[in-house]
């Protein structure tokens, strides 16, 4: 493995610039911000509701990954990434890092019991779930709203930031990002008989 500081130097720099347009969130500026990205056709960008491969927040083109960062931008909280304490390795024309960081979200408790309600309506319409799977599935939901609004509007959620990155034309690109966010409980989604469950 070799780890020469002017690689490494120059990987931070392009996490800076990532973490830039992510504190900037201009929607007129994804198409540029793209331009970190490599020109692979199998760029793949793995949101933190990424399931697998091509459902939920697992993309797989630049065109895709440019969509997420959209509705990031449009949507999602404050994004701080730790760049300077990033771990950054490289071997080759091949980096990979992983950083910490957090992103922050204020969302006003009627807004956030709205859109839970919202979903409800929705998932009643569309599910093909059991009355009682269904039903208790919602009430974990309603009771984890109403505990998380208890906590305040404001919320801060850790998280984990890993990409790989290749040296095209001399320059680092990103070929692979992922967020996730810890958690300590059962996770949301299971498979149940091969399937996924909500």
């Amino acid at each position: 493995m070799n780890k020469a500081p002017e690689d490494v130097a120059a990987v931070r720099a392009v996490l800076e610039q990532f973490q830039a347009g992510y504190t900037r969130r201009d929607v007129e500026q994804v198409e540029a911000f793209m331009r970190l990205f490599s020109e692979d056709a199998r760029v793949e960008v793995i949101g933190t509701n990424g399931i697998r491969p091509g459902v939920e927040e697992w993309y797989q083109s630049p065109e895709s990954a440019s969509k997420m960062i959209r509705s990031d931008w449009e949507g999602w909280g404050d994004v701080s990434l730790d760049t300077a304490q990033a771990a950054i390795h490289t071997h080759g024309d091949t980096a990979w890092l992983a950083a910490w960081g957090q992103v922050t979200q204020t969302i006003p408790a009627e807004q956030t019991m709205r859109g839970f309600l919202d979903f409800v309506q929705e998932l009643i319409g569309t599910s093909r779930a059991a009355p009682q799977e269904l039903l208790l599935y919602i009430l974990r939901g309603g009771t984890n709203t109403l505990y998380e609004l208890g906590r305040g509007e404001t919320f801060t959620w850790p998280l984990r930031f890993t990409a790989v990155l290749v040296r095209e034309d001399g320059t680092w690109k990103f070929h692979q990002v992922h967020f996730s966010l810890p958690t300590v409980y059962f996770p949301d989604v299971r498979e149940v008989q091969g399937k996924i469950d909500l």
